[in-house]
């Protein structure tokens, strides 16, 4: 029987983890990405926030039965059989990489306001991207704990900003009025503005998963897990939804758009001071949390993948402390080719590319396990709940309305990145009948 000290994630750790993977880049990036969408963006926000709770429901329903390290491949695998668990294993590793660029990218991108040349001189800065990510990956070498006691830390840290900004708007509204807020046009409204924006701001929740990864090292997976997931979503949907339609709706778009640091920049809008530069440190160390969150699931993924003889067994090596050291390596030196080909693009840009890759990967993994919890109620396998599959059913329907919106050119991307892994397990099959 395992030891507390071998699962070193209680429920706390495990909520930080969800908050944290959530609570990262995108409430102090989106903000330039949907300042041309106004109020289409705040509509956007909570359609998305219902989306992610019936998501994070199914997650918590499908932990509590199937309580495995590997999360949504464990799921999939668990309804479709082995194939179909692979493509969703590979998909979602590759939007944990991607995403860590862009969350990388971000947390730079604030450090951009006490450094202006990291935001004239892409070089510059994709170097010192690429340095934050290696930083992160040897902070979760250190083994899972140390990784755990990060992210409580800088999840609690992260919280200062978004509770300042929120404050900050609440004395805008009170001291002039509804004068302040952008005017609500219905005529301004539409379906695939909605569409459009409910994309980018799925990807400030994704995370919602994340508890279900390293369930190998969770305390009482079963319990935990659930609690983690529902409340953390929760939690950082009600945190969006007041934050970034402040920042939005209180600021002209002009002021937001292409800014590599909106949340600095709707405070020098409405007080200036030096106060940006105390926002822009905690927005800083704020994408960092998130980093370290991100980089702990990048390499616990494909070690849990190799132990279960679905990626190549080299993943699956641990260290003397438990740690995929080498799963670690090969994800973040993926990091580090992605923000280096992407270097001469402007880090807003950059940002908003690689967040929408990253969703669109994602998306396959949300989509099957929706479709797992109905399958696995067909087969008897899952309490057949009426509610659990009305909401497995919407969240269904979600995933695939968000690939819409992430438009065609992202979703293709997407499909060719997953088609990619069709080789690898071909190889690893190979290698297991040998």
């Amino acid at each position: 029987m395992k030891t507390r000290a071998a699962k070193p994630l209680g429920v706390w750790m495990c909520a930080a983890l969800v908050v944290g993977n959530m609570i990262g880049s995108g409430v102090f990036m989106l903000p330039a990405s949907l300042a041309p969408y106004g109020w289409n963006a705040v509509i956007a926000w909570l359609l998305t926030i219902g989306g992610a709770l019936c998501v994070a429901y199914v997650f918590a329903r499908l932990a509590q039965a199937f309580p495995r390290a590997g999360g949504p491949f464990a799921y999939t695998e668990e309804a479709f059989g082995r194939p179909a668990g692979f493509l969703v294993a590979w998909s979602y590793w590759i939007s944990v990489w991607v995403a860590n660029a862009a969350i990388a990218i971000a947390a730079v991108s604030y450090f951009s306001v006490f450094v202006p040349v990291l935001a004239k001189t892409q070089g510059l800065a994709a170097l010192l991207t690429v340095a934050v990510v290696w930083v992160a990956t040897a902070i979760n070498c250190l083994g899972a704990r140390s990784a755990g006691w990060t992210q409580l830390v800088t999840t609690v840290l992260k919280l200062v900003p978004l509770v300042a900004v929120a404050g900050l708007a609440a004395g805008v509204l009170l001291q002039k009025g509804p004068a302040a807020v952008t005017p609500f046009h219905p005529s301004a409204l539409s379906g695939s503005a909605i569409t459009a924006a409910a994309a980018l701001t799925l990807w400030a929740l994704l995370g919602v998963e994340t508890a279900t990864i390293p369930a190998d090292k969770v305390v009482d997976p079963a319990r935990t897990i659930p609690r983690a997931t529902l409340a953390g979503t929760a939690f950082a949907g009600l945190i969006y939804l007041l934050v970034s339609s402040g920042v939005l709706l209180l600021t002209p778009p002009s002021v937001l758009t292409g800014s590599n640091a909106p949340f600095v920049d709707f405070v020098a809008f409405h007080v200036g001071g030096d106060f940006k530069l105390v926002l822009a440190a905690f927005a800083s160390i704020s994408a960092l949390g998130a980093l370290n969150g991100w980089i702990l699931v990048q390499g616990e993924m494909p070690a849990a993948m190799a132990r279960e003889g679905v990626f190549p067994a080299w993943f699956g090596k641990l260290s003397a402390n438990g740690t995929p050291v080498r799963a670690h390596l090969a994800s973040s030196g993926l990091v580090t080719v992605l923000v280096l080909m992407n270097y001469a693009k402007s880090m807003a840009d950059t940002f908003t590319f690689m967040a929408l890759l990253a969703t669109a990967a994602t998306l396959f993994a949300y989509l099957f396990c929706a479709l797992a919890v109905l399958r696995l109620q067909a087969q008897g396998r899952l309490d057949r709940s009426r509610t659990l599959g009305v909401i497995a059913a919407i969240a269904a329907v979600y995933s695939v309305w968000t690939f819409y919106g992430a438009g065609w050119s992202v979703t293709f991307w997407g499909l060719v990145l997953m088609a990619a892994g069709a080789p690898v397990y071909g190889l690893v099959r190979r290698a297991a009948r040998s």
